[in-house]
């Protein structure tokens, strides 16, 4: 279900307690606003997307912090080439400087950092950078991040079946050999959503990892992307840390199973 966090967030972390229990292995970020906080402030878009990138950094020492495994963000979708061309070109431009900025202070971080997408459209300059980006990270084992960019969960489903297909095509598998596990494997995240968030108030998924989110809680905030802070990822992870996951099963076959665990 989705759930709306309170307009106004408290600037203050949410209590330690309420997390420390249960903290999703994945969260996924849907990071919306970023526009709209350029234009109440009577800036260019661009403006946002700048601010957006340092949300970008306090997010991801945020998490590596509280201890998440994967933290996926969806930076760019393959429907954002849509946008008017000198929105779409400056976002290219800002893609480089960040990643030019930000390399050293992930490997230092232990932060393996992935791009997850069709890259195929991108600039061979950009990605050269992405190249050099993941080669640099790829032992790292605090955290993964999924940078997720000309991506759609339509085009993951898409190509992870033509992959099978080919797979089938040269007789390495039989078409009976196909599940749902052979079919995740082929995904770019393979990865199962823990906690979904999206930023900006919007209640929709907009065709984001929806193969891996078939079980995530899914939290929404009012809060605009750029304002996005360490405090604001507590708040989600304790509204998650509060919610019984039951996978098909009743709630007392859950309260049963954890009784036994212990």
């Amino acid at each position: 279900m989705y759930t709306r966090a309170p307009a106004t967030l408290s600037d203050k972390p949410a209590d330690a307690s309420a997390i420390q229990a249960v903290v999703p292995r994945h969260v996924a970020i849907i990071m919306d606003g970023n526009g709209r906080w350029a234009k109440k402030r009577g800036m260019m878009r661009l403006m946002g997307h700048r601010q957006g990138a340092k949300a970008v950094t306090r997010t991801v020492e945020a998490a590596a912090r509280m201890g998440v495994k994967t933290l996926t963000l969806f930076a760019f979708s393959s429907e954002n080439w849509k946008r008017p061309a000198d929105e779409v070109a400056g976002l290219m431009d800002l893609f480089a400087k960040v990643l030019q900025s930000e390399r050293d202070n992930l490997h230092r971080n232990q932060i393996k950092v992935r791009f997850v997408g069709d890259l195929q459209r991108f600039s061979t300059k950009l990605v050269t950078a992405i190249d050099e980006m993941e080669e640099l990270t790829r032992d790292n084992r605090a955290m993964q991040l999924n940078i997720a960019i000309n991506y759609g969960g339509r085009w993951d489903i898409c190509q992870a079946a033509r992959a099978l297909a080919l797979q089938v095509q040269a007789g390495e598998i039989t078409p009976e050999d196909i599940s749902e596990e052979r079919l995740q494997e082929q995904l770019a995240v393979v990865e199962d959503v823990d906690l979904l968030i999206r930023t900006g108030g919007e209640q929709r998924i907009s065709n984001f990892l929806l193969y891996q989110c078939a079980y995530s809680e899914f939290y929404v905030t009012d809060k605009l992307w750029p304002d996005f802070d360490g405090a604001a990822l507590q708040e989600a992870c304790a509204y998650f840390a509060q919610r019984e996951r039951r996978f098909g099963m009743t709630s007392e076959q859950v309260q049963a199973l954890a009784t036994q665990s212990k």
